[in-house]
């Protein structure tokens, strides 16, 4: 019963399988391989256009080198108050970019509105010195409480960057989960809508460890090339991050891991619903649950193995917890099971 996060969960089988299978002969390296021209090819056709594809080893490398590509001198990017960027990354987007300030925007589950961020940006003017000047605006997709960015919300949020000519940047950490929410295509839910890059995970959702950098600008592809160089995170050996995407994008492999997990989520927040000792602190659209348990239920399910964690009441959450209630989150993923679920919510009651 492990809840803590998807982070937790280990490899799918088939992405073990094909890095032992790449695991002898040779290849090209950084990124010159056979396997690397695969992968990038493969990635252009499920995005239905061009991609430059750029492999890294974390999310925050990812979501860092990103912002990186839209700094200048000044420069500010805007993410929501709760963004991971913001609140767990140790400053990297801000030492990868080389001083951009992080602008919090406020909003309620996880988001922001296009009006609120325009009111934000708008407080900057690029002449003015003393401020700073807007330069990319970062959205997380599914967001860091569970929830999802309609496609109108991303259209109407690109619709400010492109008013105020800034880059607008994805964190997909769990893009995958955020996609088959939505019933969507890849397309639809980025660049169709204006997104400029994407921060692709796949760690969370069954890959050892694989990101990608998806950039819609093949005009910017050199200078971002050169800031994951500077950031060491151009592997050698990058057909070891491309075997792992390969397994992954076969065959759907990644959107069926997605909807396991999102399965799975809505089969707890289904038990919260019929417990007498908790309840949901919102509705989930992912793979994240949030509930509101009695402390005694969930000290006696952990005492039996159950692994979660207790989690802090975000922005706008107007829910009463009382004194002997608390806010717990909880993550599904490709390995979680059905017997996982039901026997959660038969400890919690």
């Amino acid at each position: 019963m492990y809840f803590s996060s998807d982070n937790w969960a280990g490899a799918h089988p088939k992405i073990a399988d094909s890095l032992v299978l790449h695991a002898g002969g040779y290849d090209a390296a950084y990124g010159d391989g056979a396997l690397d021209r695969k992968v990038q090819e493969r990635f252009s056709e499920i995005f239905e256009r061009e991609v430059s594809v750029f492999f890294v080893g974390t999310g925050t490398a990812a979501n860092s080198l990103s912002l990186a590509l839209y700094a200048r001198p000044g420069g500010i990017a805007f993410c929501h108050n709760g963004a991971h960027v913001a609140e767990d990354e140790c400053g990297a987007p801000e030492f990868f970019s080389g001083g951009t300030r992080l602008k919090l925007v406020e909003g309620g589950q996880g988001k922001f509105s296009a009006e609120t961020l325009d009111r934000a940006v708008s407080r900057y003017f690029p002449t003015v010195v003393h401020d700073g000047r807007a330069t990319a605006v970062t959205i997380t997709q599914a967001t860091e409480t569970g929830t999802v960015y309609s496609l109108d919300e991303v259209s109407a949020i690109s619709a400010v960057t492109k008013k105020h000519g800034l880059g607008l940047h994805m964190d997909g950490a769990r893009f995958a989960n955020a996609l088959v929410s939505l019933d969507t295509t890849p397309a639809e839910m980025t660049w169709r809508r204006g997104v400029d890059v994407v921060s692709f995970g796949g760690t969370k959702n069954g890959c050892w460890c694989a990101e990608a950098v998806l950039l819609f600008d093949p005009a910017k592809a050199e200078e971002l090339a050169f800031l994951r160089k500077r950031g060491a995170q151009l592997f050698s050996k990058s057909r070891f991050i491309a075997a792992q995407f390969d397994a992954y994008l076969a065959d759907d492999l990644w959107l069926a891991n997605a909807r396991h997990a999102n399965a799975m989520a809505a089969a707890l927040a289904d038990g919260f619903r019929a417990s007498r000792h908790a309840r949901l602190a919102w509705e989930p659209q992912a793979n994240e649950v949030f509930a509101v348990i009695e402390k005694g239920s969930a000290e006696r399910a952990r005492s039996a193995g159950a692994r979660f964690y207790d989690w802090h009441v975000p922005a706008g959450f107007e829910g009463p917890i009382a004194a002997n209630e608390g806010l717990y989150r909880f993550v599904t993923s490709f390995a979680t099971t059905a017997d996982d679920v039901a026997k959660f919510i038969e400890l919690i009651g």
